[in-house]
């Protein structure tokens, strides 16, 4: 008879589970990636994964999920820590955002360059995807608002994080030299606030 679990016991499992199912994800590709083998990566029975997760995709969900939430912590910290000018705030996000990618770059491309079907199906995902989604127009508002540029935070927001996540990507996939995202972001910042600045 299995032993009756706590919530700690679930909670460790699962974490350890997402861990081992991250990096399988990122050696293999989600498709390639059976429960059982996941259950080898820790030495459990096959049918151990069924009891902390419905299936396959459950997995892949929650290990968005932890990426979405960590990468919009990261975001966030860099923002509500770092002092000075909205400049300042709005640089330190650039630099959040770029160290995530680079030192989680299969987290990142689980994140971002992935689909799965029914996401509408996994409410934790969808809240840490659109937790993540707000940061990228969150420390816009305050450029905005000290007159570096003029216009709606969410579309300047949407323009900086498509320009950014196609640096990023092709630095990635190795169609940009090492480290020109980061010359990228800060030529875009420029540019951005100059083309936008009320009366340019």
């Amino acid at each position: 008879m299995p032993r009756v679990l706590s919530e700690s016991d679930v909670a460790d499992f699962r974490e350890r589970l997402c861990d081992a199912a991250e990096k399988l994800f990122a050696e293999k590709g989600p498709d390639a990636v059976t429960m059982r083998q996941l259950a080898a990566e820790l030495g459990v029975s096959p049918m151990t994964p069924y009891r902390y997760f419905t299936d396959k995709e459950d997995i892949l969900a929650a290990v968005r999920t932890n990426g979405f939430n960590r990468f919009a912590e990261a975001l966030e910290t860099a923002l509500s820590t770092t002092q000075g000018s909205a400049r300042a705030k709005s640089s330190a996000v650039g630099e959040a955002y770029l160290n995530f990618a680079f030192e989680h770059p299969q987290t990142y491309k689980l994140m971002f360059d992935l689909n799965q079907p029914h996401e509408q199906d996994y409410p934790e995902l969808v809240t840490a995807a659109a937790r993540a989604n707000a940061m990228q127009s969150a420390y816009i508002r305050g450029l905005v608002e000290a007159g570096v540029m003029e216009g709606d935070p969410e579309e300047i927001g949407r323009m900086f994080w498509a320009a950014t996540h196609g640096a990023v990507t092709l630095e990635l996939a190795g169609k940009l030299p090492k480290g020109m995202a980061r010359v990228i972001n800060r030529q875009l910042g420029h540019t951005l606030a100059k083309g936008l600045r009320p009366g340019a």
